[in-house]
Parts: structure tokens; sequence; C-alpha cells
């Protein structure tokens, strides 16, 4: 089957799947297929290229999404409490966050402060 177990302290943690499983994963589940980040269609693609500016219009962004922050920090890997300090400006979270972040949202990617 193709699946790869990665363990912390003698426990498995996470599962990674071949993508044509997780698609299938997904359907069983009752959820749409998720589309491959390289394959998009020019409507999509626009909405990749727009990035932020700064962590101050995550919220906004991720409502103009139409996504729940409870799906926004599950499918990221975070509490949805961690994911409003974020949009809050209360924490600050580290690169791999930030990348998910603009992954699950379709954005191009985060700038840092200068």
């Amino acid at each position: 089957m193709g699946i790869q177990v990665i363990s912390r302290d003698g426990q498995p943690e996470y599962a990674v799947v071949p993508w044509e499983q997780y698609q299938a994963l997904l359907v069983a589940a009752g959820q749409s297929p998720a589309m491959a980040p390289s394959i998009t269609s020019n409507e999509e693609a626009s909405t990749q290229t727009a990035s932020l500016s700064s962590l101050d219009q995550l919220a906004s962004l991720r409502q103009a999404k139409g996504m729940a922050p409870e799906l926004l920090a599950r499918n990221v890997g975070i509490s949805p409490a961690y994911l409003a300090m974020i949009e809050s400006g209360e924490r600050r979270p580290d690169a791999a966050i930030l990348r998910s972040l603009a992954w699950h949202l379709g954005v191009a990617g985060w700038s840092e402060p200068s």
C-alpha cells in the first residue's frame, strides 16, 4: 500500500500515504478530492498569486475563502485556539506553520517583517 509511518518516542504520530490513496480517503470520507498544488485553473492561479503582506490579513482571507477557523486549524495541524492567537497578532507562528497556512489558503506565501 506504500504507507510510511513516522513515530515519535516509539509511538506512531503521522502516516504518509501516496497522493492517489489520499484522494481515495478524502472521497471515502465524503470530502471533495484535493487538487495538487501545481494543477490549477486560470481563476485559481490568479488567487494563488496573491500574497499576504502580513498576518493581520489572515482572518479576512480565511473568511473570504469561506473557511471555518476549526477547519483551517485542523488542516494546518494546530489548535483552533492557537489559530485565533495568530489571527489576533498575539502569537507569531514558525515558518512551517506559515507555509502550511499559505498553502491551505491558496496564497503564494508570507512576507517576513523587515
